[in-house]
């Protein structure tokens, strides 16, 4: 059995690129309003009421591109479409802005040569950085760099249009690790998952004729142990989609299939929420932490806090802390009984604890790390992943994102003792639901949910 390693997640996975780019948006826009100002008046300082009007033209032209997706990754996107969808966002800022400025009966407390100006120079100052990273990140990519590794699964001709393109992939930030002709045999199937592993690859490609969805089916059945991306290309350019996902990679249209819904904008307001209201509870609840760890270490022997290894994001393995609530005592090599009624490891402490879910507390910890969420599916024992990852359809998908403190399935009543195959199936079925519509306010209304009836619980 190897070794369980100590999981530290990166920045990128911390803080995404597209928190990078909407903070220098800001900058370059505030940067943008100072220079207009000086064009204007031949002055560097700014009265305060136009100080904050520079404040909310970077909100709203920032919050803007952020609903376009303008920060989403340009990975196998061209630049000229991504310039002319930034430019769409800034028309519509400038709108809004308009729109405020006429609703408040402000306008004529600024100069408009002044804030013509601040549009046009913050303009030029974000559009020349976005080509610059642009032109860098190409630099890089035909260096070898900055590339995700593809393996591609192609049957017959289908793959030939991506042949055709193969020499500029690089360009799109995608290298081709290897081609592999769709087989049918379990041997097939079986070195498919070698080669995703060997390779290290980001991403599988299935190049496959459109009547070939059997295959397409059990090679996500195949992979379903994998957290990589899986996107289906056919030749789909004549063929209009309604309420589907198409990305464009060089020209091509991908069918995404499974993709996790947490990229880009989303990444960056979910990492906000757990930073606020993770940083919010935890200072609330010190006061609860320390009195509930010296009770702990009145009561019975051992330490205060459990530490036990879960699978976090993209399958990655970390240590999720709790406030211990059993008795210490050793377990067989790969066994782990799940707590029952009646469980005479449990404290009575303890089973305050779990009753009222005060033994999840320190997990709060774990979210200011960035290895776990306020809200997601929650994180189960290594031993039951195994156990359960062949049992019931998707489980690993739940893998996709932060496991969290309380989740969608929690607040439905599938929390605790999973002793029915019927339950964890009910609870993956929740997590997955919850994954595909999340949204911020799905995130408050099941905290809110959390609050009003998840503490208080009748399990074990």
């Amino acid at each position: 059995m190897k070794p369980q390693t100590h999981y530290i997640p990166t920045a990128a996975e911390r803080y995404p690129l597209a928190l990078l780019a909407g903070l220098m948006d800001f900058v370059l826009i505030v940067a943008g309003s100072y220079v207009a100002h000086w064009l204007r008046f031949n002055d560097w300082f700014m009265l305060d009421h136009y100080l904050v009007a520079t404040l909310v033209v970077a909100v709203v032209l920032v919050s803007c591109q952020m609903m376009l997706g303008t920060y989403l990754s340009w990975r196998g996107r061209h630049l000229w479409g991504q310039l002319g969808r930034m430019f769409v966002g800034w028309l519509l800022a400038l709108a809004v802005v308009a729109s405020i400025a006429v609703l408040l009966k402000v306008a004529e407390n600024y100069s408009r040569i002044w804030l013509v100006s601040t549009l046009a120079v913050t303009l030029a100052f974000v559009t020349v950085f976005r080509v610059s990273v642009f032109l860098f990140l190409r630099h890089l990519r035909l260096h070898g760099h900055n590339l995700k590794q593809v393996l591609v699964v192609e049957m017959e001709n289908a793959a030939a249009p991506l042949r055709g393109i193969f020499d500029e992939l690089p360009e799109q930030g995608y290298k081709v690790a290897c081609f592999m002709p769709l087989g049918h045999d379990e041997e097939w199937y079986e070195n498919l998952r070698r080669q995703v592993a060997a390779c290290g690859v980001h991403e599988v490609w299935l190049c496959l004729p459109l009547n070939q969805g059997e295959a397409i089916k059990c090679v996500m059945y195949a992979l379903r142990h994998q957290t990589v991306d899986v996107r289906y290309l056919p030749d789909l350019g004549d063929l209009p989609l309604l309420n589907h996902r198409i990305s464009n990679i060089g020209g091509l249209y991908a069918l995404d299939i499974s993709r996790s819904p947490m990229e880009g904008p989303s990444r960056i307001v979910k990492r906000l929420e757990d930073l606020v209201l993770g940083a919010l509870i935890t200072v609330l609840m010190l006061p609860v932490c320390a009195a509930i760890a010296i009770a702990i270490k009145a009561t019975s022997k051992g330490p205060v806090i459990f530490k036990q290894y879960r699978m976090g994001i993209n399958g990655r393995r970390f240590k999720v802390y709790k406030f211990r609530s059993m008795e210490v005592h050793e377990e067989g090599s790969g066994q782990l009984t799940q707590a029952h009624f009646g469980d005479p490891r449990i404290t009575r402490l303890g089973a305050f604890l779990r009753r009222t879910s005060l033994d999840e507390l320190p997990q709060f910890y774990n979210v200011l790390q960035g290895r776990m969420s306020i809200v997601g599916p929650r994180p189960h024992a290594l031993a039951h992943n195994e156990h359960y990852k062949d049992m019931v359809e998707s489980y690993m998908q739940r893998h996709k994102v932060k496991p969290g403190i309380t989740g969608w399935a929690q607040v439905n009543g599938f929390r605790g003792e999973t002793d029915t195959l019927d339950k964890m199936e009910k609870r993956v079925q929740h997590d997955l639901w919850y994954i595909d519509n999340w949204s911020l306010w799905l995130d408050l209304k099941i905290i809110a949910l959390t609050v009003w009836k998840g503490f208080l619980n009748a399990q074990p």
